[in-house]
């Protein structure tokens, strides 16, 4: 196993960041720290790089002991969410720059550097500055520069987090892309549930300081082991007293075998979904379903009109702790 994190503490004051945290992240792999803001991915990742020293517990890089040992010796690459690019160099120096100040062989740096930028698509770029380079540019830059030095595990911080929307989707998958060609062990932090899920080989979901559950996408999405997992990975929504995802909701113009019957009471057009709100209670907060435009289209319904929902067999589904479908609040900060 390439990362072993064992009841690793950190607390800041009174405020615990961690909180006993222990988990393994697979060799090879590309995992992803997902949570909201405030949770402690973040003071995980630095911890493991060395950059913040834990109160108590340990961890351990490639079967050795780095607990104690400091960021330069762990061989570790980082990449933060504002590039933290040299602006006074080249994108070609930048990539050198760890070599250089290890002293290696000249011509060994030239073609470490012709090839790494070759592999992030920059081999046209390498006599500017990286103000000269878009975003999504200068965020590539940072990964080759810290793939340069070979390490054994390549940590990303909100590596996109920065970037547009668009931008942000395409250097996603690039991501996969490169990780699949290099192979080298790769966390990232991210907020964002859907990147997580695209891209990961394996989540750990953290949230105040503890972890929440870790998996593969499928495994945390299927089957979440607790309601703020199922509620942080995408929208839900409550029917019959559980926590349900709104495709999982079946909807019928008429009656049929162990469907509740409803009210619309609001309707709103997506893009290519409809996003629909029925109540079977006036007083209630009403349940989300989210159905394909065509799906709705055959409803022949409007606000005002009876359905009847179902859960589709299979569905995820678990008792809610309260009625209330929105993310349960956690902190803005860290």
């Amino acid at each position: 196993m390439s990362i072993i994190v064992n009841s690793v503490t950190k607390r800041y004051g009174s405020f615990v960041a961690l909180d006993d945290v222990s988990v393994t992240i697979p060799s090879g792999r590309l995992t992803a720290l997902l949570g909201p803001s405030g949770g402690g991915k973040s003071t995980l990742l630095r911890v493991i790089a060395g950059l913040e020293t834990a109160d108590s517990g340990a961890v351990s890089i490639e079967g050795v002991e780095a607990t104690d040992l400091p960021p330069q010796k762990r061989n570790v690459g980082f990449v933060f969410q504002h590039y933290a690019a040299f602006k006074h160099m080249s994108v070609a120096k930048n990539v050198a720059f760890g070599l250089e100040i290890r002293k290696r062989p000249k011509e060994e740096i030239k073609e470490r550097v012709d090839e790494l930028l070759k592999l992030v698509h920059l081999s046209q770029f390498g006599d500017r500055l990286p103000s000269q380079l878009s975003g999504g540019q200068r965020q590539r830059m940072a990964l080759a520069r810290a793939l340069a030095v070979e390490p054994s595990v390549l940590l990303l911080d909100e590596p996109f987090g920065a970037l547009d929307a668009q931008v942000r989707k395409e250097l996603r998958l690039w991501l996969r892309r490169l990780h699949d060609e290099v192979h080298v062990t790769t966390v990232f932090v991210t907020h964002d549930q859907e990147e997580a899920l695209e891209v990961a080989d394996d989540i750990v979901v953290i949230n105040q300081g503890r972890v929440e559950q870790s998996g593969t996408p499928d495994e945390i999405y299927d089957s979440p082991a607790s309601e703020f997992v199922m509620r942080f990975l995408g929208p839900t929504t409550v029917f019959e007293g559980a926590v349900v995802r709104p495709h999982d909701l079946d909807v019928f113009s008429m009656a049929v075998r162990e469907a509740v019957r409803a009210e619309v009471t609001d309707v709103q057009r997506v893009g290519h979904e409809v996003r629909l709100t029925a109540s079977a209670n006036p007083q209630g907060p009403g349940t989300s379903v989210a159905l394909t435009r065509a799906h709705f289209r055959d409803l022949e319904v409007d606000v005002g009109d009876t359905v009847w929902l179902r859960l589709a067999p299979g569905a995820s589904h678990m008792a809610a702790a309260s009625t209330d479908p929105a993310i349960p609040a956690t902190p803005s900060a860290g």
